[in-house]
């Protein structure tokens, strides 16, 4: 029986094997993926790119969901070799470029920064010193009443700065003489029943001087005038002569004047002086130096042959060391003769006293070239407001080491200006 064939219905979709149909999915998904490496998306144009999910769509999440050990497929015209993904692969750039961000610069790695260099001002030069500078001390006597005598703090102040600018770098000043003191002292008061010498002095007028002078770059010697000898006008002079602290005769070293020796041979005279230095050098601890001159000594001609030398240098050893023991840092200095005149007619053989420094008094013309000879082998010399026409030699002799100058006349301030403007007119050079 002969059957006939029957046949097919529809499309014939059903016909198709399923290994087929699995093919094409898959075939899908991979072009899916690799989109980018085969250029799809460079065929078809950016505003049509956005309507295609097939290609619009973000591939990192696809490629998420590719197994870790899958194997892309690279084009054969493509030079770079085949590479294995990273399991946690990348994500791809986008293509805004991204800011750069400069770090923060190190200690070791600063940035270089042009800044505008500061202006040096430049050090003007040192000014030379004239051969009158280069003195060690310049130094003026100012006698304990020429300054002193009811003077406020801006008078004291205005002479230091006076004398500082006629060339001076020393005020030597009077502060005891005729045996009392210019300044209140208890050894004064306990000893003789007053306090100083009758004078108008301010409290503070030796504080205001120390103080205006250490300003000013200068010094302040204290000046002890008279030394041991008085005169019938000091305030001490009838209770000398009752407790008999005077040397008998009268020394007449300098004419016209009568003065009268205080004998430190008695126990209470030396005493008295060595407490008055203690004192003072304690009272005023800012005080550079303290001078005595010719004054302490013994006139050759006082009545009867004694020699109170060795009596003399004892005295002034236990005053000397008893004022370095209240205050080291003051000098204790001596303006004599010579040496040999020194012993010779006052019995001052200072050379033992241990004393600081030595200057040399050069007040008499006639023997002046043998003072000089002598102040060249110490601290300085000194000569009177009368002796200018011995500057300009001392000034080039750099053998003298300092120059101090007396006003005889009395007037301090005419000297200096006097001594300033002579030393300007004169082109004064060392040999």
């Amino acid at each position: 029986m002969s059957y006939k064939k029957k046949e097919p219905s529809g499309c014939g979709c059903l016909q198709i094997p399923i290994s087929v149909i699995v093919l094409f999915i898959g075939g899908g998904i991979w072009l899916f993926t690799q989109r980018d490496n085969l250029g799809i998306s460079k065929i078809i144009p950016n505003n049509e790119q956005l309507n295609i999910p097939f290609i619009s769509s973000n591939p990192t999440q696809n490629n998420s969901k590719l197994p870790s050990n899958s194997t892309p497929v690279v084009p054969s015209n493509s030079k770079q070799p085949t590479q294995k993904l990273p399991s946690n692969p990348a994500p791809i750039a986008s293509s805004k470029p991204t800011p750069k961000i400069t770090p923060a610069p190190t200690v070791s790695q600063s940035p270089e920064i042009k800044t505008q260099k500061k202006a040096v001002a430049v050090k003007p030069q040192p000014v030379p010193k004239t051969p009158w500078e280069k003195k060690e001390i310049r130094g003026i006597y100012l006698s304990r009443y020429q300054v002193t005598n009811n003077a406020s703090e801006q008078m004291i102040r205005r002479r230091v700065r006076y004398y500082k600018s006629k060339g001076f770098n020393t005020i030597i000043h009077g502060v005891w003489g005729n045996a009392c003191t210019m300044y209140k002292s208890e050894v004064m008061q306990q000893t003789l029943g007053f306090k100083s010498c009758p004078n108008l002095f301010r409290d503070k007028w030796l504080d205001w001087l120390i103080d205006e002078a250490h300003k000013q770059g200068m010094e302040v010697h204290a000046y002890f005038e008279k030394g041991i000898k008085i005169d019938k006008n000091s305030p001490i002079f009838d209770l000398a002569i009752e407790k008999r602290w005077i040397v008998a005769g009268v020394d007449k070293t300098y004419a016209g004047i009568d003065h009268y020796v205080l004998d430190v041979e008695i126990p209470e005279v030396a005493n008295f002086f060595k407490d008055i230095l203690v004192e003072f050098v304690q009272k005023y601890p800012q005080i550079d130096a303290v001078q005595w001159d010719d004054y302490l000594g013994y006139h050759a001609e006082l009545p009867g042959k004694v020699n109170r030398t060795d009596k003399l240098t004892k005295f002034t050893q236990q005053m000397i060391t008893a004022m370095k023991q209240a205050n080291p840092s003051v000098s204790f200095d001596i303006c004599h003769h010579n040496p040999y005149w020194a012993k010779r007619y006052f019995a001052a053989d200072y050379q033992k006293w241990q004393v600081d420094r030595i200057f040399i008094q050069a007040y008499n013309e006639k023997g002046f070239q043998d003072e000089l000879n002598y102040a060249k082998k110490v601290d300085g010399i000194a000569i009177s407001d009368r002796q200018f026409h011995r500057i300009e030699e001392l000034i080039k002799n750099n053998q003298i080491k300092s120059i101090l100058v007396f006003p005889i006349a009395g007037k301090p301030r005419e000297t200096a200006s006097k001594l300033n403007e002579l030393i300007a007119t004169k082109e004064i050079e060392e040999k």
